[in-house]
């Protein structure tokens, strides 16, 4: 994958550092901390330039980019940088979800039934799964999934980032959960090659980062939220809480999102991703919640409002995902989505 065309100056300047070189690192430091100390209350989690310099940034953790120098993920002007651009997005997160961290603390049981309450008692933003099942058309399906691809192409990935970051069971609990995630150790039973199998069947390019240039802020936000999460330590039981809610989330809709894969025409090898999540995930999001995160608050490894910051965060920033998908749908012809360069 090459990098990403730029969003804004932002962007623009750390693209230009990541190819260049050093030239402009003076520009490029005072533009993130004139953006940083000026941001409005949650701005950050809609800000495509933020998001996709951050998303960058991020990404020389994981597969990199053809057209970068690997070294440029532990290089100290992009180590500042990341710093810099986290504070106004891990605020936002903060701001966004403190009311649902809040009452699910108040919900009687372990952090476990906080959770599940968390999970359950979620109201914001429209019903995608509901849409998808019924109503979408086939283009709609496409770029829903040229959306999702962002993340499902790397599934798993930053969650394996806290494995070391855990002792004893609650790590052998995650190690676990992850090695259903990659397959139980099978080539093509890769939640990630089962996605790309989805996006085959669906005409789409199943090549890591193809749709990246088109991600939408909340989709490289959710992305983001993640890598932030795991790639620190301090944040480790929000990252567990975050995989927590997200596997408590997943079974119903992949459920109904099968449904509207075979609906629109798609067939089942299209659904199979999909399918494989209605099961495993119900079990997952037993194992995340109660002996992964229990075992951590228990412990006092972690604490509870951590992990319901992280289960929260993952909530809310699906929610701004599927709201803004919607709005591009209520606003965008089936004709147009389909001639769209996504």
């Amino acid at each position: 994958m090459l990098l990403p065309r730029a969003r804004g100056p932002l962007s623009g300047l750390l693209r230009h550092l990541l190819l260049e070189g050093t030239e402009e690192l003076a520009e490029l430091d005072a533009t993130a901390r004139g953006r940083a100390a000026t941001m409005p209350a949650l701005s950050a989690l809609d800000d495509e330039d933020l998001q996709l310099s951050l998303w960058m940034i991020y990404e020389l953790s994981f597969r990199g980019f053809d057209d970068v120098d690997d070294r440029w993920e532990s290089a100290p002007e992009v180590a500042g940088l990341r710093a810099v651009l986290e504070r106004p997005f891990e605020q936002a997160l903060r701001d966004a979800t403190t009311s649902w961290t809040e009452r699910a603390l108040a919900v009687d049981g372990d952090v476990a039934d906080q959770v599940f309450a968390l999970a359950a008692g979620f109201d914001e933003g429209p019903d995608l799964s509901k849409f998808i099942r019924k109503e979408a058309t086939p283009d709609q399906v496409r770029h829903f999934l040229r959306q999702r691809s962002v993340y499902h192409l790397k599934e798993a990935d930053p969650h394996t980032f806290v494995i070391p970051r855990l002792t004893g069971p609650a790590k052998a609990h995650l190690v676990e959960l992850q090695y259903d995630e990659y397959g139980g150790g099978r080539s093509g039973f890769l939640h990630h090659e089962l996605f790309a199998t989805t996006l085959r069947q669906a005409a789409l390019d199943d090549t890591w980062g193809a749709y990246i240039d088109d991600a939408d802020a909340p989709t490289l936000a959710s992305s983001n939220a993640m890598s932030l999460f795991c790639l620190h330590r301090r944040l480790r039981g929000a990252a567990m809480g975050h995989l927590a809610a997200f596997e408590a989330t997943s079974s119903i809709p992949c459920r109904r999102i099968a449904a509207g894969l075979l609906r629109t025409g798609f067939g089942e090898d299209a659904a199979r991703y999909y399918d494989e999540h209605v099961e495993a995930d119900a079990v997952h999001e037993q194992l995340a919640a109660r002996e992964i995160c229990g075992t951590l608050v228990r412990t006092g490894d972690v604490t509870a409002r951590d992990v319901l910051f992280g289960a929260a965060a993952c909530l809310v920033l699906d929610a701004l995902q599927a709201t803004a998908l919607m709005a591009q749908w209520e606003d965008t012809g089936a004709s147009d989505l389909a001639e769209a360069p996504l």
